[in-house]
């Protein structure tokens, strides 16, 4: 019974650290992507269960990757070191897919994950635990200073959800913002 155990924990660990691996080719990451401890491989929570996957690209309750051919609007989003999205809020329409285009004026690495309150509080605690870890989740996307990132995001279904930046003290600094879906 302990060795059947070991196995599926040994597995567990090797599943959870693919991601890391793969994102960067194998090597560690950069001094700005690891806060700044090169050489270091980062946590990853991959699909952990910390926020609700069901794959890349399937249906979660918070929508799913979009089709680029079917965008029906960009929309720019400002991260800056005030720990300000702008804009914070976002209306859609349930069924609207999203080209979401992520510019960071600041100087220090922020990103925009989206979520349920209750995932983006259970993130952060998770984020406060262990600031070096490693994102692979199709919602999220990390900016280093003066760069851009995009995404195409379909939102599904009607509700509020919540976006937020989980750098260590920028969530708890007011970097979050808010999506309702109409």
């Amino acid at each position: 019974m302990k060795s059947g155990f070991l196995s599926a924990a040994a597995l567990a660990f090797i599943f959870a650290a693919t991601p890391a691996i793969a994102h960067e080719g194998g090597k560690p990451d950069s001094k700005e992507e690891t806060g700044g401890h090169a050489g270091s491989m980062p946590a990853t929570h991959g699909h952990s269960g910390a926020m609700p996957m069901e794959g890349h690209g399937e249906p979660m309750a918070i929508g799913h990757m979009g089709d680029p051919a079917h965008v029906s609007r960009t929309v720019n989003v400002d991260m800056n070191d005030t720990f300000r999205f702008a804009p914070a809020m976002l209306k859609v329409r349930a069924g609207e897919t999203l080209h979401l285009v992520f510019h960071n004026s600041g100087a220090v690495l922020h990103e925009w994950i989206l979520g349920t309150a209750h995932e983006i509080e259970e993130h952060a605690e998770l984020m406060r635990r262990f600031p070096n870890m490693e994102h692979d989740e199709p919602q999220q996307v990390r900016v280093p200073p003066g760069e851009s990132r995009e995404l195409v995001w379909r939102f599904e279904r009607p509700g509020t959800l919540e976006f937020a930046c989980l750098q260590p003290g920028h969530y708890e600094a007011g970097m979050k913002g808010l999506v309702e879906v109409k």
